[in-house]
């Protein structure tokens, strides 16, 4: 050994140091199987920084450093995003001026919602989806989905978002530049429930930034890990989706709290 130990150039210190290393239990073998348990129920959606809020909130406290390493030792990463369908055509109704103006911070539910339309390839054939969030606490308040682009797309999910206003709210409702939005009976339907309208400038993405961001989140934790088998399918995994992402998906801006969570916790303070 002493040979082996100088033809490699290793001090017998290390050898030794490295040998009774081997020999010990891993200190870090129940933290790991926690970090594996969380990372496997949320599909691999979770990075090291929400494994460790979801780590103390089952009441370990531990470093994001070392999540981060010991993610790495065992191989776990997150996911990876990536891109959305566009709506613009043009002037093709009136548009709106820009009210919103990037500030994308709530102080309470139903003050602030955006909105957008995002396409899905599925089967040889084309899916929308066009959802509203809350910028309060991200939270997706209703979605409609069909397989063409046109305006009930967009009316359906508004009779449907109406059911969360109530008299006291004072509601801005921010969206692009697509047709939809430009519509009369769309412009029509907001003012006559005291729904203050808001577009981005042309050629803006960074003004409806936070629902680009759901939208890549959305495809990178849902679309590309699952198999469907039928387009049906694809709208059931879809719900339980979006019941995931309001109920269980925890956010640091959330202090490690789902959308609902946090919504529920403010309330009540």
């Amino acid at each position: 050994m002493k040979d082996l130990l100088q033809l490699a150039g290793i001090p017998r210190s290390t050898y030794y140091y490295w040998v009774e290393t081997f020999n010990r239990p891993d200190k870090d073998a129940e933290l790991k199987t926690l970090i594996e348990e969380i990372y496997h129920e949320h599909r691999g959606r979770y990075g090291y920084r929400r494994i460790k809020m979801e780590l103390e909130n089952k009441g370990h406290k531990v470093n994001h450093k070392k999540v981060q390493r010991l993610m790495k030792e065992l191989g776990l990463k997150s996911i990876i995003r990536i891109k959305k369908y566009r709506s613009y055509k043009g002037t093709v109704g009136k548009k709106a001026p820009n009210i919103l103006d990037r500030d994308f911070h709530a102080k309470k539910p139903n003050e602030k919602w955006v909105t957008d339309i995002t396409e899905f390839k599925l089967f040889g054939e084309k899916l929308y989806l066009s959802p509203i969030l809350d910028l309060f606490n991200g939270e997706i308040i209703t979605y409609s989905i069909g397989s063409r682009p046109t305006y009930s797309l967009v009316s359906e999910m508004l009779e449907k978002s109406f059911e969360r206003i109530t008299g006291e709210d004072q509601l801005i409702l921010h969206s692009d530049q697509g047709w939809h939005y430009q519509m009369k009976q769309y412009r029509y339907t907001l003012r006559e429930r005291g729904i203050k309208q808001s577009m981005s400038r042309k050629g803006n993405c960074y003004d409806n930034a936070v629902i680009e961001n759901f939208f890549g989140i959305m495809k990178s934790e849902f679309l590309y890990l699952n198999y469907f088998e039928s387009v049906d399918h694809f709208k059931q995994e879809l719900e339980e989706y979006m019941n995931y992402y309001n109920n269980k998906r925890i956010k640091a801006k959330l202090k490690g709290k789902s959308p609902i969570q946090y919504r529920i916790l403010t309330q009540a303070a």
